[in-house]
């Protein structure tokens, strides 16, 4: 459903009724109105819509708002009611119901995606007048970022390899005059110090590389994101079942997010000096792969006893990470699909994140809610520290017993952010199983829209 500048072409209004004030809206109404939405059954439930008759077709369109508890139970209640919508250009007329206009046109915005790579979709016929006060440009670039990640998240592992990733990041890069690098293969990966990036790909038909862009003028406040990049994971030498492989085309939705949120970044022109890090592997089955038991080098000098193959995603986030660290950024930010615990604990709809920045933590919580993009914290569990650590190396990637996995995880990566004042990670789902409003079925842009609204906070006041 497209957003469009105010025009003269005709306009339907969209009403946008509380349930709580149905009754007294219909007593102001004329008999005929009055008799048309009583007979149509019409509640004002959330999504609820019912068009109006005038003279000339629909005069008006009713927007069900429901109450103030239905809408807590979720997102983008616009959204909801836009694609019950018949086929025209509306303008909204809230009235006296609460609505916070940015969040709900973009959310407009964002229900109209759709991917299209191998089936071509019908454009929408719904659109919807930008109100006054609401920036629709950068509704646009908001969109814009969420659709790049969206479109590599969704497109199958045969069509986004390494190689293809290595290739969109470039030309992300390209697009905004960002300074782009990529160290590929084994023997320069060796080379530059990647030891857990090499093995973690070894094994796959393109090459494991480590994608790299610095964008920015060179005073302005450092920070850098890194993004997970494994293109597929099959599990390695400890095979996911089937059930479990069958998505992973989206297990590099760590980097699709980052690449997502830095073409919004630097699109909107923030005043930092923005570096994004992409180690892209694949984690496939052959003669070279790792194998459990094996005990890995990393950047930072740490061993890594590697006691399961299918927790390959922090190794190559670690070695991207040491990387990171070594230019002490201000803020060190990683995203990933990183552990099932999370979703065990929370849902694909509410990604974890972790910090030991009090500050930091606060600002991010309130900056989810007031852009709808949610959050939830849990702990850097220091007592839980000995779980990672095997006897025989430094680490362990995959310690036994199988609980706090996503803190344990989290406590990883820790290990190889030392220092840089702040380092936030985000264990993200990337993935919407069932459509929702402004999020339909297939890859989802979580976390980012609340991490740029930190970023604008902290960095880019005027």
């Amino acid at each position: 459903m497209p957003i469009v500048a105010q025009s003269d072409v005709r306009k339907i209004s969209l009403r946008l009724i509380e349930g709580a004030s149905l009754a007294s809206w219909i007593s102001t109404q004329t008999p005929e109105i009055r008799a048309w939405v009583e007979a149509s059954g019409f509640g004002a439930a959330i999504g609820e819509v019912l068009a109006l008759p005038g003279e000339s077709g629909i005069s008006a369109v009713l927007v069900g708002w429901g109450s103030a508890a239905a809408r807590a139970r979720d997102r983008f209640p616009l959204a909801a009611a836009a694609a019950k919508l018949p086929p025209g250009r509306y303008v909204l007329e809230p009235g006296d119901v609460p609505i916070d206009l940015s969040v709900e046109v973009l959310g407009w915005r964002l229900a109209d995606y759709r991917f299209q790579r191998y089936r071509a979709g019908k454009a929408s016929e719904v659109e919807l007048v930008c109100p006054e006060g609401v920036d629709i440009e950068r509704v646009e670039t908001l969109a814009r970022g969420a659709a790049l990640a969206q479109d590599l998240i969704n497109t199958p592992a045969r069509d986004m390899g390494p190689e293809t990733l290595e290739v969109a990041f470039a030309t992300l890069a390209a697009r905004h005059g960002a300074a782009f690098s990529v160290v590929r293969g084994g023997p320069a990966l060796r080379a530059a110090n990647l030891p857990m990036i090499e093995a973690v790909g070894a094994a796959a038909a393109e090459a494991p590389r480590l994608l790299d862009f610095v964008w920015g003028r060179e005073d302005a406040p450092k920070v850098t994101l890194v993004g997970k990049g494994v293109c597929f994971d099959t599990g390695g030498l400890n095979i996911k079942p089937g059930a479990s492989m069958g998505n992973m085309k989206k297990d590099m939705g760590g980097a699709a997010t980052v690449m997502g949120l830095s073409e919004i970044i630097m699109s909107l022109g923030l005043d930092i000096r923005l570096r994004v890090l992409v180690p892209a592997v694949e984690n496939a089955i052959s003669s070279a792969a790792m194998r459990p038991g094996d005990i890995l080098p990393s950047r930072k000098g740490l061993t890594v006893e590697v006691n399961n193959t299918d927790a390959e995603g922090r190794l190559v986030l670690a070695d991207a990470l040491a990387l990171a660290d070594e230019e002490a950024p201000e803020l060190v930010v990683s995203f990933a699909t990183l552990t099932g615990a999370a979703r065990v604990a929370l849902g694909p709809d509410v990604p974890p994140f972790f910090t030991d920045d009090e500050a930091l933590a606060a600002d991010l919580v309130d900056s989810s809610l007031r852009v709808a993009d949610p959050l939830w914290r849990l702990p850097f569990w220091t007592p839980y520290e000995p779980l990672i650590e095997p006897g025989i190396a430094d680490l362990d990637n995959a310690p036994a017993g199988g609980m706090a996995g996503a803190i344990t995880a989290a406590l990883f990566l820790r290990r190889f952010v030392t220092e840089s004042p702040r380092y936030l990670h985000l264990d993200i789902y990337g993935w919407t199983p069932a459509a929702k409003p402004a999020r339909p079925k297939g890859a989802a842009f979580q976390a980012a829209r609340a991490v740029l609204a930190l970023l604008e906070n902290r960095y880019c006041r005027t």
